[in-house]
């Protein structure tokens, strides 16, 4: 609903493709575009915390304390001249005044969300540029020991995401998730899919929809235990991976990243015992338990495409309204 995705629709539609979304519409000076408080207007918050990340770091330190001194921060010269006494967003980003932001980016894999093989040779000319930002100030040595400690941080997580996933799948498959996907109302493509089918991660018909298909990452109308895996990876994983990247390694363990990650480990296992627990103790006092009727209406989801198109169009899915391959992502 609207009132739910202001701030996704805020920063992913057009402010993306317009110049004076960083250059500021009225003033249009490039000195304001190469501040780091520019990038804060979108580049904040919890599955995204870049600002966060920056501005706690030694380097956002360093900026905050020094960008009033222009010997110190020079905005008026263009970023190809700048001689700034510690990097700026901008300034790693956006290396020599470039426009593609992402092209200065080290292995991103949905902002760390997914496990990748950080080593592996496609991703070495990522890397090796990542590594030349870093050598304008410091040796090769110390950035690339730095990489090395980010991606050693990303495996622990991505060990961690793995086991708190599994819990829930096998929960899941034994039938004591609380409520089940068919016991829902259905998701954004009218189908009953296990919120954790992610692409290629969870195959076959036993997680619901097709081969290929994926679940909707959703954060309403779905099992406690669900949200739990949610929040570890799309919260705390990102927290530690935004943290190792931009020099606070303190956020990537204590703000909720290796410890929130920790923590919701433990609490995923908890729920999945105390299911298991009530089930058994069901069984035994012969007690057959039946969803709440609101789980199948969900909340407010009667506004969404999901309960539209079963209601509409029984017995379809939004991929059989399609006209043609790709006709999704430009609706």
């Amino acid at each position: 609903p609207p009132g739910d995705t202001a701030g996704c629709t805020f920063c992913h539609t057009s402010p993306e493709e317009r110049c004076s979304t960083c250059h500021q519409r009225h003033q249009f000076n490039p000195a304001v575009a190469r501040k780091s408080e520019q990038c804060k207007t979108c580049h904040w918050g919890k599955d995204h915390r870049d600002w966060e990340a920056y501005d706690i770091s030694i380097h956002g330190t360093v900026y905050q304390v020094n960008k009033w001194d222009p010997t110190q921060f020079d905005m008026s010269k263009k970023l190809a001249d700048a001689d700034y006494v510690g990097p700026t967003c901008q300034y790693c980003h956006m290396r020599g005044g470039h426009h593609n932001v992402q092209r200065l980016s080290t292995v991103y894999t949905s902002m760390g969300m997914s496990n990748a093989d950080r080593g592996a040779p496609l991703w070495k000319e990522k890397r090796d540029t990542w590594v030349s930002v870093c050598d304008d100030c410091h040796s090769p040595r110390f950035a690339r020991e730095n990489l090395q400690a980010m991606d050693e941080a990303c495996k622990d997580a991505g060990l961690k995401y793995t086991e708190t996933f599994k819990v829930a799948e096998n929960l899941m498959l034994d039938g004591m998730g609380e409520p089940m996907p068919k016991d829902l109302a259905p998701d954004w493509s009218g189908q009953h899919i296990w919120s954790l089918k992610i692409g290629a991660y969870h195959e076959g018909e036993k997680y619901g929809g097709k081969k290929g298909e994926s679940g909707e990452f959703r954060m309403s109308n779905r099992s406690d235990i669900e949200r739990v895996c949610f929040e570890s990876v799309g919260y705390w994983m990102t927290y530690i991976f935004k943290g190792m990247a931009h020099g606070s390694w303190n956020d990537a363990t204590y703000c909720d990243g290796s410890f929130g990650m920790d923590r919701w480990l433990v609490k995923a296992k908890a729920a999945s015992e105390q299911a298991r627990r009530f089930t058994a103790l069901e069984k035994k006092a012969g007690i057959n338990w039946v969803p709440a009727e609101f789980w199948r209406k969900g909340d407010y989801l009667d506004q969404l495409s999901g309960m539209k198109i079963v209601k509409e169009f029984p017995g379809k899915t939004i991929f059989d309204l399609c006209p043609e391959p790709g006709w999704l992502d430009t609706h």
